[in-house]
């Protein structure tokens, strides 16, 4: 739509409310603006808006919230005038409509997104139970959370079988999450401090890392739309004798010239550990955590607006044996304190006519954490870390009605990554002092209608561990032939620096000594070439909305890192070396379904299937009767999960989840066992059911009780190493033994 300008203080309203296509109720908390300006609000707790002060011309207004499909309306706004536009919304329960920033960095709906975006929603962190991020992301097609360590709990994420150093994970879509952070951090982030999580598979636009490989997870942290207060506790019994309770509280307050906002969060977590075996040695370690942050905003004036978000984590965590005695007077002891401060501020301008964005930010991450990773009563295996991480940039973009042959966005912008670390554990003769800074700039042209998408960027970084600028171009193209029917497909390519990740800084108790990660000296950048091509397919029948995603993908590794056990240093540690293999391939299918006969019901479901190989036979072992495998290990061939929802009454809600693992190749030191080996695990399935009753005191207050069983049929290792010589790594399968869980919340 064409708009006509006149600035400056016009007297131009526009007020009204949303109801509820189905139900007739006011819809509170959706957003409200004017299409393509940074005119926007919310509704408040009875569904009513009110936008002042605005530009004088014809406009698009829309409404737009998480669950609801948008509505948009034609307004012409006058000077001195008040209009009323209300709105009737209907539920989008495929999400089809749902606005996503992870394509491109800015708003765009999920349907017309350049790459598939996946989208995890506080409500179904909720009805799974899933008080951490790690929890969460389970529920995604592609992904899978592993836990890699009975002493400490150190847990990755994997996107399309790769490891979690494959991954880039940004929060408010800036990479700051450092190799130390990646250690603990997925679980370190707290559900009630995220708005939603935002998952691309593969690597996406240019205005993100090359290191992005196998994808991209976007923790989008909640922003200040609305007054409202929630308090919530969850306490879980695990394996029916360990409890471990979370404690969450979040407050919002907006003034009401919508000038100026405040979010303020926090959260306790106190986790006892679980003996799952009886054997005197932790499966589940013990686990002290407190988080507190804030979000704010400031409006200068309709075109410049301020952002800043703060959080601070305090978190202990220690697993082994005799928990309540010194580290270095027990047999196995991981122990770890993290103190860690993350800060973000964005300013964000946009001129008159709304052609032109600049976006300037500043990231930063500051983490101290002392150590101690431990065995046979050792009084040197203390360690302390500090890791400071720095990032910001400056990000230009300019929207033209035409440019060739459609309208498009071009976005350029320089970036700058720092970071330095420290890890020092002077027992076992270890001082990684490393500095790696990376300065980027980047150029991407994005143009769209109705039908394309053709999203075309290149990325140049210089890396200061390589010798030369790495340039990283990257395509995404989306077609849709109908609005129900979105085909997309993609190339890009990326590299890893031969540094430390988080794996180098976590070190696993094995055989009674302690196993080290060491570079290599020659260590070369590994290289990733990445295709995916999918097809989005949505149909309703009645009133059963249906979804369908197939995603096919393909990525080649050339000089792809490996982990070689090289022997022992001269304290009888284990030493395995970070080395260059030969190349691998991943490559498999994604497929997600979704079926909403209505409100009352939603079920969602997704699955993988995949193979992960390396080009050629490598060695893991220096025990001559293990072969060199050409197989990835921890990379199950199949694996998915599925969500159900039931809402038989409105203050009544059924949940039904449940997450499945196929085997998978583990390796398994010796130690516990007389010598290294290889060991397919069985298959598992990971089921939930969580009820929850709704209480409505006033129209503004709800209480809500709920409880349930994690993991139903105690899918769980029957198989863990026991006693001081265990293999501490020797871990697979379902975080949780069986679960019982009760909780209470109240919102205002």
């Amino acid at each position: 739509m064409q708009h006509r300008h006149q600035h400056g203080r016009s007297d131009a309203n526009i007020v009204g409310h949303i109801l509820h296509q189905s139900t007739k109720e006011h819809i509170p908390f959706v957003t409200v603006s004017l299409k393509e300006t940074s005119h926007a609000t919310a509704t408040d707790e009875t569904g009513h808006y009110y936008l002042k002060d605005l530009p004088k011309g014809n406009f698009i207004l829309v409404a737009s919230g998480v669950g609801y499909k948008s509505v948009e309306s034609p307004v012409t706004l006058e000077g001195g005038k008040t209009i009323e536009v209300n709105f009737v919304m209907e539920d989008d329960e495929v999400l089809l409509e749902t606005v996503v920033v992870s394509a491109n960095r800015t708003e765009t709906k999920r349907k017309e997104a350049p790459s598939v975006v996946s989208v995890i929603t506080p409500l179904l962190m909720e009805n799974t139970n899933s008080v951490t991020l790690a929890q969460g992301l389970n529920f995604q097609p592609g992904l899978r959370i592993e836990s890699n360590c009975q002493n400490c709990g150190f847990q990755q994420v994997r996107i399309n079988g790769l490891d979690g150093p494959y991954s880039q994970i940004l929060i408010d879509s800036r990479p700051i999450f450092s190799a130390l952070a990646g250690v603990y951090g997925i679980e370190q982030i707290p559900a009630n401090m995220i708005e939603r999580v935002e998952v691309m598979r593969g690597g996406g636009s240019a205005l993100f890392g090359s290191n992005a490989i196998a994808g991209t997870i976007n923790i989008i942290t909640k922003e200040p739309k609305t007054n409202n207060l929630s308090v919530s506790n969850v306490t879980n019994i695990i394996g029916a004798s360990s409890p471990d309770n979370n404690l969450s509280f979040h407050a919002s307050l907006v003034d009401n010239s919508l000038k100026t906002g405040l979010l303020v969060f926090a959260s306790n977590r106190q986790r006892e550990a679980l003996d799952y075996d009886d054997d005197g040695f932790t499966e589940i370690g013990k686990l002290r955590g407190n988080t507190m942050g804030l979000r704010g905003f400031y409006k200068f004036n309709n075109y410049n607006k301020l952002t800043i978000e703060y959080h601070f984590i305090n978190e202990f965590r220690r697993g082994g044996n005799m928990l309540d005695k010194p580290p270095h007077t027990t047999d196995i002891t991981e122990q770890t304190e993290h103190n860690i401060h993350s800060a973000n501020t964005n300013y964000n301008f946009l001129s008159r006519n709304y052609k032109h964005k600049i976006n300037a930010y500043l990231s930063g991450q500051f983490i101290y954490r002392q150590s101690y990773y431990g065995t046979q009563r050792d009084p040197n295996a203390y360690g302390t870390t500090a890791d400071n991480s720095m990032m910001g940039g400056v990000q230009y973009s300019y929207s033209s009605e035409r440019f060739l042959f459609m309208p498009s966005v071009v976005t350029t912008g320089v970036e700058l990554n720092y970071n330095t670390m420290s890890d020092e554990m002077l027992g076992y003769n270890r001082k990684l002092d490393q500095e790696v800074n990376t300065k980027s700039t980047f150029l991407q042209n994005e143009w769209k209608n109705a039908a394309w998408s053709i999203l075309t960027g290149v990325r140049l970084d210089k890396h200061n561990l390589i010798k030369k600028a790495i340039l990283s171009p990257r395509i995404n193209i989306r077609y849709a032939p109908t609005p129900l029917v979105v085909l997309r497909g993609g190339y890009s390519t990326g590299f890893r620096a031969p540094q430390a990740f988080d794996e180098d800084l976590h070190i696993t108790a094995v055989g009674g000594e302690v196993s080290i990660i060491q570079l290599s000296p020659g260590l070369k950048p590994e290289y990733s070439q990445t295709v995916s091509i999918s097809a989005d397919l949505y149909k309703a029948f009645g009133p059963v909305e249906t979804n369908l995603l197939i995603e096919g993908f393909y990525t080649h590794l050339k000089d792809v890192f490996l982990l070689e056990e090289i022997g022992k240093d001269p304290q009888g540690n284990l030493l395995k070396e970070r080395r260059n293999g030969s190349g691998a391939v991943v490559k498999g299918v994604n497929i997600e379904g979704k079926i909403a006969p209505g409100r009352k019901f939603q079920l969602q479901m997704g699955g993988t299937i995949q193979e992960s190989m390396y080009n050629k036979p490598e060695s893991w072992s220096n025990n001559p009767n293990v072969d060199p495998q050409r197989k990835m290990f921890r990379t199950p061939d199949i694996y998915g999960y599925f969500t159900a929802t039931c809402t038989p009454t409105e203050a009544f809600n059924i949940s039904l989840s449940g997450v499945y693992t196929g085997p998978m190749l583990v390796q398994h030191f010796a130690g516990y066992v007389p010598e290294d080996t290889e060991f397919r695990t069985p298959g598992f399935f990971d089921s939930t059911i969580k009820l929850a009753y709704n209480f409505f005191a006033t129209d503004k207050t709800t209480w809500q009780l709920n409880g349930g069983v994690q993991n139903i049929l105690n899918s769980f290792q029957k198989d863990f190493d026991r006693g001081p010589l265990r293999d501490a790594g020797y871990m697979y399968g379902p975080s949780l033994p069986r679960t019982f869980f009760a909780g209470i919340k109240l919102t205002m």
